[in-house]
């Protein structure tokens, strides 16, 4: 296992300087889920919540969220994204939403943590506008399971 890069020869917490790597084509997607009663989950299909199309708010949410990772992970490059898809989709046994996204930028360092605040962005709204009728709801799972570009080459996971 590498050493850890956020932190200099001290121990203090450190941006990482990534004016010496190459700019290549990045791409990172994540997952996670929301796990919640199947009322809840059928409600939210069948469009009838009262807040709203939850599914596509949390969808914007979480493109939203990406585009805002510099902001809430302290040590974070601000990227300039060149794409962030998120997709949710109800689960065959009617008890989750599977949240995947993907995020792409053509830089010096990569996307991972985009792909995943994404996900957690999205997986929030999902709660915050359904917490009203399923309090017992969980995100689950929030993890990378792909990444390619850079020097670190490839990565997949599930």
């Amino acid at each position: 296992m590498s050493e850890l890069t956020h932190f200099d020869a001290a121990g203090n917490a450190v941006m990482v300087d990534v004016s010496e790597k190459d700019v290549t084509s990045r791409v990172a997607t994540a997952r996670g889920a929301v796990v919640m009663d199947p009322a809840t989950l059928r409600m939210i299909v069948a469009g009838d919540h009262k807040k709203g199309d939850v599914l596509g708010i949390a969808r914007l949410a979480g493109i939203m969220g990406a585009k805002r990772t510099a902001d809430l992970i302290p040590l974070c490059h601000p990227l300039a994204l060149t794409k962030v898809t998120v997709d949710l989709a109800p689960d065959a046994d009617g008890t989750r939403i599977e949240i995947e996204a993907t995020a792409k930028v053509t830089g010096q360092t990569g996307v991972e943590m985009e792909a995943l605040t994404a996900v957690s962005v999205a997986a929030l709204t999902v709660y915050d506008m359904c917490k009203a009728v399923d309090k017992a709801m969980r995100i689950e799972d929030i993890r990378l399971v792909f990444k390619d570009g850079g020097r670190s080459g490839r990565f997949e996971g599930e």
